[in-house]
């Protein structure tokens, strides 16, 4: 059964840093437009970074700069590595894969509701 399965939450202070990674059982995987969201309790969940089949990244204004998005390909794996975090970053992070066709900054934003997602991973940035 295709899947995308994540790991990598945890508890830091504010500054610190996490990576994140998604592991993607999909045939096809390669080509699959993929990203991260987030939702914070009480709060809508946004998109925090998206890839294209091409390798191009996309960020929300809030992470960018701080954090950074890849794919290992031969590892069928997503990595979001996160770095000065900030007490607003704490949420519950999923990673979300699409067929290829799916515009990559339409899925940043939500424009589109994604084929697969995971279960999530708690980030908790303490002050």
């Amino acid at each position: 059964q295709a899947q995308v399965a994540e790991s990598g939450g945890g508890s830091v202070q504010a500054g610190g840093s996490l990576r994140l990674s998604c592991v993607a059982s999909i045939h096809g995987y390669i080509s699959y437009t993929m990203g991260w969201f987030r939702q914070a309790p009480g709060k809508e969940r946004e998109g925090v970074a998206s890839i294209d089949s091409d390798g191009n990244t996309y960020y929300a204004d809030s992470v960018k700069g701080r954090f950074t998005l890849s794919k290992d390909n031969a590892a069928n794996t997503l990595y979001l590595q996160m770095n000065s975090l900030r007490p607003e970053d704490t949420a519950m992070y999923y990673c979300a894969a699409d067929n290829p066709f799916v515009d990559a900054r339409a899925f940043l934003d939500g424009l589109v509701d994604p084929d697969y997602w995971g279960q999530g991973t708690q980030v908790i940035v303490s002050s």
